[in-house]
């Protein structure tokens, strides 16, 4: 009875506050003085659960914007910070020495009686394939953007990543306590750069240094933080609507700016257009905040335009509105359209996009949850490794601390402890039998055929894995330590799907592929420290490709007798070069081959195929731009459909030396930020690296270089442009293309890998 009493005296105080507030100024604060426990997250419907991304250019204060969010929601105790090293989601020792993420990490917390599972990514492009597999299960984000710098070349990485996906997102302008900071800049080079549509719902109110705060625009309330009155945490900030005791140029500004938003959204909503018509065509700033809200929201899950908000996460300003936002403009899960969910109903269905090694409990597996409900102790069902896991444990995803828990429903990311042959990729269902029953339902409603198997049409498309660009040979101190290490290796893999290791037929030494030098870098280190192993690396290589210069015909015939069984197969084909930017290679059959041949037989050809386009006719790197006609495929009966793959190897090796060779070399797209001083050092540098300048533009007192350079030339490049602007350039490198090496540079390239030079 007491305890009722004081929740019913709770309530009427808290009404009570209410009503006093809305005409007097507010303070807000909803950090409590303990720091939650993760068993006490709120459990919500699915409508109140946001699965949200962090994605920005390395520097641009994704994770700095994390911390703030943990720390105002609630869930640590002390505001982390990168240069200490002391942060939440950058929890491995490369990351905090670096002051960089390396690595995505997921943090599950509530705000406002909604969840918030946030996975925080990298910014480097050599980890972009963290970035691809959070924004495959994701249902919205965040792009964070240095206001001084706008758009930079990871910015339009992961943007592009995130519209694959078609994932809506939102603008957070960080870092407006800079002196260079601009929004009108970095509006600009959102247009721009990203060809989007932003939606301004905040003005910052200062500039620079005196950046205080901002005012919103939707409901006209001025939010500036006062940080000397709580310590300078940013936990207390103070509302109050905008009156004609404000500066008159902010209120101007904020009056034209609140007219542009209205007819913005008016464009690009009709819903919204037609109550402005009808109810509000006197006086369109008389449109209730909660109808305009309602419309941006609509824009924003159409896609058709992205709300964009100002603050300075380092300076603890203006992090409360853009959580506040999240749960506003972001999608639920049962917002966003999945076909399989309608198709599985109630059953279980996941997906594995991330594989973590612990040491006491093994493979961590991170899933997320499309429908049904996940529950430990239980088997579940891999569709890609046709097996069956029991999974022993349910965790709450914390960084690198975790929950346990009894259940997790859809629309949520969970970690699971168990699945050991899981991977990245697989979809995980109850049973066989709820997978079996998903593919009638999605044969019932689209007509189509099962034409890779009984499963096909109900597995969850997978995480799209980047090629490596550089290589080097890895060898262990000693023979003794060979099998830790390749143990060490393949639990990496696991974990890291861009990383690729292969044993060279000729040499037998074991060779690492990454997705570049700090990739490579970072391996090697974790396996000096997280296992132990002493390990060699030998000299970086880069990742060349080959392809075919003219079309060619062959034909080959293979006869073997083994025992009293005689196999002979004639195989006749057509190579031909197509556009290099297609990507990898094609297989296709003529109408006579096609028909007929048995789905055996068509599959041992192709892969006979596949096996020849992992080694070129040059110098044995994997082709591209290649297609390859098979014209005719005759056989003997019995002729097994090794023997079919093995003359399909044959021949086309034979099509490929008579089509020529060429080298095909990555070629990087470059963005260096540097002082007019260092300009002309820079740009005689890059002329002796074969870099070709695209562009020169000038942003505030800097100049921006674009440039494109071959990744051969770019080796050490880091410690070349420190020293010569003495530590005042920064630079970004992203993969633009494949491109054609001239016969000079190839010719050179030749002679050096055949030990001549």
């Amino acid at each position: 009875m007491i305890w009722g009493r004081y929740l019913l005296l709770t309530a009427r105080l808290q009404n009570y506050r209410c009503r006093v507030s809305y005409h007097t100024r507010r303070h807000y604060s909803f950090l409590p003085d303990d720091v939650k426990s993760l068993r006490a997250v709120v459990n919500p419907d699915v409508s109140k659960i946001r699965n949200i991304g962090i994605m920005a250019h390395i520097d641009a204060g994704k994770t700095t914007t994390t911390e703030r969010m943990l720390y105002y929601s609630g869930y640590t105790r002390a505001l982390g910070d990168v240069d200490d090293g002391d942060t939440v989601t950058d929890f491995m020792a490369q990351e905090r020495e670096r002051g960089i993420t390396i690595q995505s990490a997921a943090v599950t917390f509530d705000w406002k009686s909604h969840r918030i599972n946030l996975i925080d990514t990298p910014g480097h492009v050599d980890f972009t394939l963290e970035v691809e597999r959070a924004l495959r299960v994701l249902d919205g984000a965040v792009a964070v953007f240095d206001a001084s710098a706008g758009v930079e070349a990871q910015t339009l990485t992961v943007w592009r990543q995130a519209e694959k996906h078609h994932i809506p997102c939102l603008c957070f302008l960080n870092k407006m306590d800079k002196p260079a900071a601009s929004l009108s800049f970095s509006m600009e080079s959102i247009r721009q750069k990203l060809k989007a549509n932003p939606v301004l719902l905040q003005i910052p109110v200062g500039r620079g240094r005196d950046f205080t705060g901002v005012v919103d625009l939707i409901t006209s309330q001025k939010l500036i933080w006062k940080l000397s009155s709580a310590g300078g945490d940013g936990r207390l900030f103070e509302s109050a609507p905008l009156n004609q005791s404000d500066e008159p140029d902010l209120l101007q500004e904020v009056s034209e700016a609140r007219t542009a938003l209205i007819e913005q959204v008016a464009d690009l909503d009709d819903e919204f257009a037609e109550l402005l018509l009808t109810d509000f065509s006197d006086n369109f700033d008389a449109v209730p905040s909660v109808k305009l809200q309602e419309a941006v929201r609509r824009v924003t899950l159409a896609r058709k335009g992205v709300p964009v908000f100002c603050g300075s996460s380092l300076k603890n300003k203006g992090v409360q509105p853009l959580l506040d936002a999240i749960i506003s403009y972001l999608p639920a899960p049962n917002e966003r359209h999945h076909d399989l969910v309608r198709w599985y109903k109630d059953d279980l269905c996941a997906l594995a996009f991330k594989v973590l090694h612990d040491k006491q409990r093994g493979p961590l597996v991170f899933l997320r949850i499309y429908s049904g409900t996940l529950k430990p102790q239980t088997a579940v069902h891999n569709i890609n490794r046709n097996s069956i896991e029991r999974m022993s444990r349910l965790l709450v995803p914390f960084a690198d601390q975790h929950v346990e828990i009894p259940s997790m429903a859809a629309g949520n990311i969970a970690l699971t402890v168990g699945l050991k042959q899981t991977v990245t990729g697989d979809t995980i269902v109850s049973s066989k039998a709820s997978a079996a029953a998903a593919a009638r339902r999605a044969h019932t409603d689209s007509g189509v055929g099962k034409k890779h198997g009984e499963h096909a049409t109900v597995v969850l498309s997978g995480v799209e894995v980047p090629d490596p660009v550089f290589f080097c040979t890895i060898e262990p101190p000693t023979m003794a330590k060979q099998a830790d290490l390749e143990n060490a290796l393949n639990c990496l893999q696991r974990e890291d799907p861009s990383l690729k290791v292969r044993v060279d037929p000729d040499s037998g030494q074991t060779i690492l592929c990454g997705m570049g030098e700090l990739h490579i870098e970072i391996i090697h280190d974790r396996i000096r420290r997280e296992y132990g192993i002493e390990t060699h690396l030998g000299p970086l290589q880069v990742a060349y490709r080959e392809t075919v210069l003219h079309k060619a015909t062959a034909t080959d015939t293979l006869d073997r007798t083994f025992g009293e069984r005689r196999h002979v197969v004639t195989v006749e084909l057509e190579v031909r070069p197509v556009d290099m930017t297609a990507g990898l290679c094609d297989v296709a059959f003529t109408e006579e081959a096609g028909g007929q041949l048995s789905q055996e037989m068509k599959e041992a050809v192709e892969n006979g195929m596949h096996s020849s386009y992992l080694q070129g006719p040059l110098l044995g790197y994997p082709l591209q731009g290649v297609t390859t006609l098979i014209q005719s495929v005759h056989m003997e009966p019995g002729t097994s459909p090794a023997m079919v793959s093995a003359c399909v190897s044959r021949c086309m090796l034979k099509a490929l030396r008579l089509a020529g060779g060429q080298v095909l070399e990555p070629v990087m797209s470059l963005e260096v930020t540097v002082g007019e001083g260092y300009l002309g050092s820079v740009l005689g540098d890059l002329a002796q690296r074969r870099g070709t300048v695209r562009d020169i533009q000038s942003r505030h007192d800097d100049k921006v270089l674009l440039a494109t350079v071959p990744l051969a030339e770019m080796m050490g490049y880091s410690t070349v442009l420190r020293t010569l602007t003495s530590g005042n350039a920064t630079f970004s490198l992203e993969l633009d293309m494949y491109e054609a090496m001239n016969v000079h540079d190839q010719n050179i390239l030749l002679k050096r890998m055949a030990g001549l030079l």
